[in-house]
């Protein structure tokens, strides 16, 4: 299907707000109602356009809303002398739990669309190029006056963390009407992500909206303090497809210490589905995870998934490679605790790569690691 540039910039639109009308997509383009409509009418017969009130043919199936930041990090060639400079290596590497699960999504074959905050800065231009050639939609990507977010993480010669500082600044400043160009994406994606990072009152803003289009929501909890954040958000009101905290956020998000058991991690999330989550999936590191997802009759089914990697090089960026894992089967058409295994097999992959988004990570390499352990 070959686009005109203004067929373009008018699919462009209408992704961000599918109610504009003739006369607004003239507006915002500068051109012509006339224009617009012959526009509109060559759109509607080449297919890009379904039928009436411009419901446009979706080209994201999942809208990733979350953190983008660059990370740097620095590893002493020796052991760390404080107060004073240490000969190492200094390397940048894209990251941000939101942007992570979004590559991780585009590399399994997922259509998806990353909504974050960035700065007009050359960080932020290095962001959005690396993300876009992942296969990553950045067309709703905020760019604001602050600098884009930044980790700085200093490891000593053995690589353990020594300090480490983040400047979450861009992110921590976005705001609903920052995102009200969304509004329509969001309502009329199959899925929506969202991380801890994203503010309490624009993460219940999108809760909100992703009902309205009756879209179901994974929220990802990033931390234990962002977990609190986000357990104020959580009523019956707003369901929520899943949750997937480790055992720490999860303890966050109830409010009380859990015991890292099957017992004590089915409890906690218990109190979870009585907040309309429908599936708790508790990461356990090296022992896999857990799932509970509440049943029809009310009643919580758990289930369990080893941690099978042939070779752990590097856990960083585990975690978001599970919850795109999980995404990406669901939408695959998978029910939970199978998708709770493709999720796990994800992360696995991603532990034996130094990288932290596997760069050849496929959908097919997946469903291999899947055949390897005699999950099908």
């Amino acid at each position: 299907m070959r686009l005109t540039p203004q067929e373009q910039a008018i699919l462009t639109l209408l992704r961000g707000d599918p109610l504009l009308d003739a006369a607004g997509l003239a507006d915002r383009l500068g051109s012509t109602r006339a224009s617009v409509s012959v526009a509109l009418s060559n759109l509607t017969r080449k297919g890009a356009i379904l039928g009436r009130g411009y419901l446009v043919r979706p080209d994201a199936a999942v809208v990733v809303v979350g953190g983008a930041i660059m990370d740097i990090k620095a590893r002493s060639a020796a052991v760390l002398a404080a107060a004073t400079s240490n000969p190492g290596r200094v390397a940048t590497t894209p990251g941000g739990v939101g942007r992570n699960i979004a590559e991780n999504l585009a590399r399994l074959g997922t259509p998806t669309h990353l909504v974050a905050a960035l700065g007009a800065d050359a960080f932020g231009g290095d962001l959005l190029a690396h993300t876009r050639d992942a296969g990553v939609h950045v067309d709703h990507v905020v760019v604001g006056t602050r600098p884009t977010g930044t980790y700085l993480a200093v490891l000593d010669h053995e690589g353990d963390l020594s300090v480490a500082v983040s400047d979450m600044s861009a992110t921590d400043a976005l705001t609903v009407a920052d995102l009200d160009g969304v509004r329509g994406l969001i309502r009329h994606c199959e899925l929506l992500v969202v991380d801890g990072n994203i503010p309490a009152d624009v993460t219940t803003w999108l809760l909100d909206s992703a009902r309205a289009g009756d879209v179901p929501v994974v929220l990802e909890p990033v931390s234990v303090v962002k977990a609190r954040r986000m357990a104020a958000v959580l009523a019956p009101e707003r369901p929520v497809l899943a949750i997937t905290p480790n055992i720490d956020e999860l303890a966050a998000l109830v409010g009380r210490d859990v015991p890292n058991s099957v017992p004590g991690m089915t409890r906690a999330a218990a109190e979870l589905h009585d907040l309309g989550v429908q599936h708790v999936w508790v990461r356990r590191g090296a022992r896999g995870s857990l799932l509970s997802s509440r049943t029809p009759d009310g009643t919580a089914a758990v289930s369990t998934n080893p941690m099978v990697s042939n070779d752990v090089v590097d856990v960083t960026g585990a975690g978001d490679s599970m919850t795109a894992g999980f995404v990406h089967a669901l939408l695959d058409g998978r029910d939970a605790p199978d998708a709770a295994a493709y999720g796990q097999a994800t992360a696995a992959l991603t532990t034996e790569s130094g990288h932290t988004v596997r760069p050849d990570l496929t959908h097919a390499l997946v469903t291999e690691r899947l055949t390897q352990q005699g999950t099908p």
